[in-house]
């Protein structure tokens, strides 16, 4: 089950981030300062990678996979996001989400997996901004 981080980092600017993970499965949220989501970045590994999955209101859906900066034992960098990258396993990581998402509160469950799922029924298209 996801449980949250607490005492994150927060990013610089307006708005704030919460930070929950599970086995398998990382959700970062962004608000604005209003308390809106403005985004969501759920990062997994279904056994090909470490791959993250970045929701933003002004954009959509974007699809990265991670690279983990830890290739070289003498040196340990930051990961990064890199581009492009396959498309999603939509059904996947809807089951995954809805699985192990049931201690969420409600309304930020909800628009995640309304989210995930509108796309998902989209097909297998690459990822439509809206």
């Amino acid at each position: 089950m996801l449980h949250e981080i607490k005492n994150v980092k927060q990013e610089r600017g307006p708005g704030r981030r919460r930070w929950f993970e599970s086995d398998g499965l990382e959700l970062v949220v962004w608000f604005d300062q209003g308390d809106t989501v403005t985004g969501f970045q759920i990062c997994y590994d279904f056994g090909h990678g470490e791959h993250a999955l970045t929701w933003r209101r002004e954009s959509g859906f974007a699809h990265t996979g991670i690279d983990a900066g830890d290739e070289s034992p003498f040196m340990n960098r930051t990961p990064v996001l890199k581009m492009p990258q396959t498309d999603p396993p939509w059904t996947e990581i809807v089951r995954v989400f809805e699985s192990h998402s049931v201690t969420l509160e409600p309304a930020l469950r909800s628009l995640v997996l309304n989210r995930l799922t509108e796309q998902a029924g989209a097909g297998s298209s690459p990822p439509k901004p809206r």
